[in-house]
């Protein structure tokens, strides 16, 4: 397949360039120069677009402006980007008989759905209830998407979950409810590009869970017994490191329905992170360290 990929230069792009390069022709394109982009510039250029999309069998969409640029970045510029250049995309991937295009897109965008002093079960039944203009033009971008889905240009919607570098004690306990590795991320959009189904279908993905919807009431009052239950090994790595278990858990993503429509599941779990943290990997950080909580 010829499969043009929007964001090739971000963290993101790269796992799923990285996934896809060795089976596919894979035409990268972003703003910022990378090794995994061919094209240099903005997406949301139409003259640019055209000529990425000649040919081209499907489209994933990556690029997007994010939670770290809310602030800096004008509001306008969200909706030219987020909104108006996936509207672009899906115009003109119709128009150059573009079978597939997969979307990017982002769990915080449940926003508000998550209520302080509970835990909300949360997969694709769940509303969204975005806070910030980062998750309304991410939910935008999606509905744009499905309103353009036909039997002609069918569209997948991934909702991942978080992925980017965190201290090791935090990301590790992460990836039992709200965590995932980027490398998995790269395999749901490669599968995501084929899978059989309706011409519109949205997916949460996210590392799978040990806990189950019942967890729910005693993992947002008493965390620490539910994880020492269900995942002791987890649990007995944060004794052995020192380090203290979640004493209330808000949230837990289901990725039930990606796993069984998709064919895909999770391989890298808070085993992973560790083993990261200790050999030092840039994808996870020391235990204490500063991070940018407007990630999400």
């Amino acid at each position: 397949m010829r499969i043009v990929l929007t964001g090739s230069s971000g963290r993101v792009g790269r796992a799923i360039f990285s996934a896809l390069a060795g089976k596919h022709q894979v035409v990268g394109i972003d703003r910022t120069p990378f090794s995994t982009t061919h094209i240099v510039g903005d997406f949301a250029v139409e003259r640019l677009l055209r000529v990425a999309l000649t040919g081209a069998d499907a489209v994933i969409h990556a690029a997007a402006l994010h939670a770290p640029h809310v602030g800096f970045v004008p509001d306008e510029e969200f909706q030219r980007i987020n909104v108006e250049g996936t509207r672009l995309i899906a115009k003109l991937a119709a128009a150059e008989g573009v079978r597939r295009l997969v979307f990017t897109s982002s769990t915080a965008l449940y926003g508000q759905a998550v209520v302080a002093g509970s835990c909300t079960w949360i997969d694709e039944s769940t509303q969204p209830q975005p806070k910030s203009i980062y998750h309304r033009t991410k939910l935008e971008a999606e509905g744009v998407l499905e309103d353009a889905a036909s039997s002609e240009l069918t569209v997948r919607v991934l909702r991942m979950s978080r992925s980017f570098p965190e201290p090791g004690d935090i990301m590790a306990a992460y990836r039992l409810h709200r965590g995932i590795d980027v490398r998995d991320v790269a395999d749901a959009h490669s599968l995501a590009l084929t899978n059989r189904g309706l011409c519109f279908e949205r997916y949460v993905i996210s590392a799978s869970t040990p806990f189950v919807i019942g967890d729910c009431e005693r993992l947002a009052t008493n965390a620490a017994a539910v994880v020492k239950l269900k995942s002791p090994k987890l649990a007995a790595e944060f004794a052995q490191r020192g380090w203290m278990l979640p004493s209330s858990i808000d949230r837990v993503y289901s990725s039930a329905l990606a796993e069984a429509k998709l064919g895909w599941c999770s391989r890298f779990s808070f085993e992973e992170v560790l083993a990261q943290m200790d050999r030092r990997s840039l994808e996870v950080l020391p235990p204490g360290s500063a991070i940018n909580m407007k990630s999400e």
